[in-house]
């Protein structure tokens, strides 16, 4: 494992396996944002029907849903590493491919479906095998700060980085953006495939497991340990409010606040900024309050930054209100990752990643459904207001949890008894 020194067992090392996979996820945390950046402006070159353009991005949210736990399942059986690269460079060759449409002028809306769909139905695999993973390259006395540094080097890849080079390089060619994206992938599957890493020892499966009872295991597992309950619940109920925001959001500032897209932008890059910041100090953070009561106060205060964007009609009010819960999103993030890769048995940390996920992520296409309802019947600055309720009732499934707030689960013990104190 790649820490700095013995001493300092709480910072990961940037030299060896850490060092590659980070300059992976930020590589392909670049090539996304071009991608997604890109899709809506081809799709809207190629239909004006808001329901077909809507398919495509919930083709990033059904696949999870769909095959989420079964990415799980499937990482615990296989080497991670492997999976990562694998997948990396199959999704590199569909980009590829699809560029190459793009150029030759045989772009659809049914094939930018079957792209989002094929690609995130991969990113189940990848990012459950990157979660069992990281526990290998690092100390697990640095799983908190190498999650943050992963965290926060994607956020600026994406949300600074990414986004704002898609109009320069659109210039060159429709097809661009999404050659530029193939190239991360196969960039990216290079240095994960470079990573020197022992494929994982694990013990023999039973005679007759199947991946069904495989996934049952994971989804007990998840269920038996107090803090990851309370988290994952508190998770789910904060999507479905993320889902509402997300949803009206553009309508939020262009239509309530009247501020247009200049508005909406400064929104957005706020809350990027808050998000870096949020990374840079969890540590801190957890240091004086534990891993669930750092959560505890990122959704607390993120109620509040929730209730000033639907009751402050101001710009000014918005943008410091986005960097604020930007700031406790990143937070929350890091640490829910954390305590699932600290608790969790090694053996079985995919699907119970993939669990989490699932239930997790299911609740944001709900929430956007339920925002354009409030929005339509209420005013358009209701869906804040909504998902400020909905955080309540989050924040609300954490507080059993504090008693949980204990570090690592022992090999080979029972998950809710075997934690020693921080």
């Amino acid at each position: 494992m790649a820490t700095v020194e013995v001493a300092d067992r709480h910072v990961p090392a940037w030299r060896g396996g850490f060092g590659r996979l980070w300059s992976a996820a930020v590589l392909s945390s670049f090539g996304d944002a071009l991608r997604g950046a890109a899709l809506p402006l081809l799709a809207a070159t190629l239909t004006d029907r808001p329901l077909l353009i809507a398919m495509v991005t919930a083709c990033g949210y059904l696949p999870w849903i769909v095959f989420g736990l079964l990415g799980g399942a499937v990482a615990d059986r296989v080497d991670q590493r492997r999976a990562m690269w694998t997948v990396d460079a199959v999704r590199g060759l569909l980009v590829a491919c699809f560029a190459v449409a793009v150029a030759l002028g045989h772009a659809s809306i049914g094939l930018l479906v079957a792209l989002a769909f094929a690609l995130t139905t991969l990113q189940t695999l990848f990012d459950n095998a990157s979660t069992a993973l990281l526990p290998s390259l690092v100390d697990r006395a640095a799983l908190g700060s190498a999650n943050a540094r992963l965290m926060t080097g994607q956020r600026t890849a994406g949300g600074l980085l990414g986004a704002p080079v898609v109009p320069l390089l659109l210039v060159a060619g429709a097809a661009v953006p999404f050659a530029a994206d193939a190239v991360t992938f196969l960039v990216a599957a290079a240095l994960v495939a470079s990573l020197r890493t022992a494929a994982p020892e694990r013990k023999p499966r039973p005679a007759g497991s199947t991946l069904r009872r495989e996934i049952a295991e994971g989804l007990r597992s998840l269920g038996r340990d107090r803090a990851l309950r309370g988290l994952c619940a508190a998770t789910a109920l904060c999507n479905i409010g993320v889902g509402a925001l997300i949803a009206g959001m553009v309508l939020l500032v262009t239509g309530w606040l009247d501020a247009g897209t200049a508005g909406y932008a400064a929104a957005m890059t706020a809350y990027t900024i808050g998000a870096l910041s949020g990374g840079v100090v969890s540590g801190r953070l957890v240091a004086r309050l534990g891993r669930v009561g750092a959560v505890l106060l990122a959704g607390t205060v993120q109620i509040g930054a929730l209730i000033v964007m639907g009751s402050v009609r101001s710009l000014v009010a918005l943008v410091a209100a986005m960097a604020a819960f930007g700031f406790m999103g990143m937070v929350w993030n890091v640490n829910t990752q954390t305590v699932m890769q600290e608790r969790s048995p090694a053996e079985m940390l995919g699907r119970v990643s993939s669990a989490f996920r699932t239930l997790a992520v299911a609740g944001a296409p709900l929430g956007a459904l339920l925002g354009g309802v409030v929005a339509t019947a209420w005013g358009l600055n209701t869906p804040p207001l909504l998902a400020a309720a909905f955080f309540v009732l989050s924040v609300t499934a954490l507080i059993p949890t504090l008693k949980a707030d204990v570090s690592v689960v022992a090999p080979d013990d029972d998950a809710t008894t075997a934690h020693a104190p921080r």
